[in-house]
């Protein structure tokens, strides 16, 4: 169809992308107001919610949850038809899901895996969807949503590291507490790490390319200034990543995606190479404490390669609630006397919940079939894309490799509502810059 004569159109009317007169005035007509975006209920969730998280992060799931409902029904509203999911990557995750409802048939836990399977399913439908609400946005709509995700995060750093800086006073307050508490600061990993996640989406400003990267840098420092070396890492991930595919295109993002899927599904060979007695003896008792459940959680696996225990089965496996075995000590090479000695005490289990390695639990629980949908998935969700996506990927994998269980509801809600974001805002609209 050729184009119109230029004056053509009213006055009155805009395009839908909102700079200039064309052929979605036609059907748009007059712009709306602001509060009559779909994505309206995304921006004000990205506005709050780094604080929140400082907060209380657990109160991220009901949050994330809300806000793309709401923005999935305002699009049913506006556009008459439901925002159906468009990524390959969605199938995969129900699939996986779908997988995990089978496994209650042999699951030791198969309420919580019921649980956990509808949960997935139902965040990967969610998260599709609220995608297509975020790439259908009109550009006015897309850039409001690009400066509350630069607002809401600049707050939240700013709130998380001064709380840190103050011996978490402002954490303390919330809760009516006097003074601070042992422990308290152990609420305040999880918000640095869903900061360092959404970190990557301030490369979707509306500012000077140089700024964005400026702000991008300055928001990984902010997130050192917080405890958490999980999160530290996270953030310097997510930059590293953002800045190789900037420099080297969707050849760069391909290569990642690669990497992460395939270390993913390479986790029953990778992992044992990194418990050595040389290694553990240069860990914090932490981290010890982790490679001993790692072990664990290695032998278990092994007992049921290909099925797995069943979905969420690591917070109830056999020998579970034991103190680390004397195998499992003697392969690292450490003895339970003097310094060690705390490897003895009451509470000090084999695994309590989760193995803190995403790969692990994965093969622990849903076996091979399991670590085969999870890669792809990865695959799917890295594979071309911008450096921005990139970026909340990889800042994703290093806390999926080393930190949350994988089946947490608020980092599932976390992950997301950071994907949603994500997928719709790297689709370019008309004149966006």
């Amino acid at each position: 169809m050729p184009p119109l004569p230029p004056g053509i159109l009213p006055e009155n009317r805009i395009s839908e992308y909102d700079d200039a007169p064309g052929l979605g005035a036609l059907n748009r007509g007059p712009p709306r107001a602001w509060w009559w975006n779909a994505s309206l209920p995304l921006a004000v969730a990205a506005a709050i919610a780094p604080a929140v998280t400082v907060l209380q992060f657990r109160a991220m799931a009901p949050l994330a949850v809300i806000a793309m409902l709401l923005a999935v029904l305002a699009h049913r509203r506006e556009r008459g038809r439901w925002p159906w999911p468009r990524a390959f990557a969605v199938p995969v995750l129900i699939l996986l899901a779908a997988f995990g409802a089978v496994s209650v048939l042999w699951s030791p836990e198969p309420r919580w895996a019921l649980a956990a399977a509808g949960s997935l399913a139902g965040l990967a439908l969610l998260g599709g969807a609220s995608a297509v609400v975020v790439e259908d946005e009109t550009l006015s709509g897309r850039r409001a949503l690009g400066w509350c995700i630069l607002g809401g995060l600049a707050f939240g750093l700013l709130l998380g590291a001064y709380d840190n800086a103050t011996g978490q006073s402002v954490r303390a307050a919330v809760r009516g507490l006097s003074e601070t508490r042992p422990g308290l600061e152990f609420g305040l990993k999880p918000a640095a790490s869903f900061m360092a996640l959404l970190l990557p989406l301030v490369l979707k400003a509306r500012l000077p390319e140089a700024l964005r990267w400026v702000l991008l840098a300055l928001g990984a420092i902010l997130v050192f200034l917080m405890p958490g070396e999980t999160a530290k890492i996270a953030g310097l991930a997510g930059l590293a990543a953002a800045a190789l595919v900037r420099v080297g295109g969707r050849g760069a993002s391909n290569l990642i995606a690669l990497v992460l899927a395939g270390s993913l599904l390479a986790t029953p060979v990778l992992l044992p190479l990194t418990l050595r007695p040389d290694i553990a003896a240069e860990m914090p008792r932490s981290a010890l404490h982790r490679m001993l459940i790692w072990d664990f959680g290695l032998e278990r696996a092994a007992e049921h390669p290909f099925l797995g225990w069943g979905m969420e089965a690591s917070r109830n496996l056999p020998g579970g609630r034991d103190n680390p075995s004397d195998a499992s000590i003697a392969r690292l090479g450490v003895s339970p006397t003097g310094a060690n000695s705390w490897l003895r005490e009451p509470g000090i289990e084999r695994m309590s919940l989760h193995p803190h390695n995403g790969g692990l639990q994965l093969w622990l629980e849903l076996g091979a079939v399991g670590l085969v949908l999870g890669s792809l998935a990865t695959l799917a969700l890295g594979w071309g894309a911008t450096p921005m996506a990139a970026g909340v990927l990889a800042s994703a994998a290093v806390s999926f490799l080393a930190s949350f269980g994988v089946w947490q509801g608020w980092w599932l809600a976390s992950l997301a509502f950071a994907g949603a974001l994500a997928a719709g805002l790297s689709v370019r609209r008309g004149q966006e810059r």
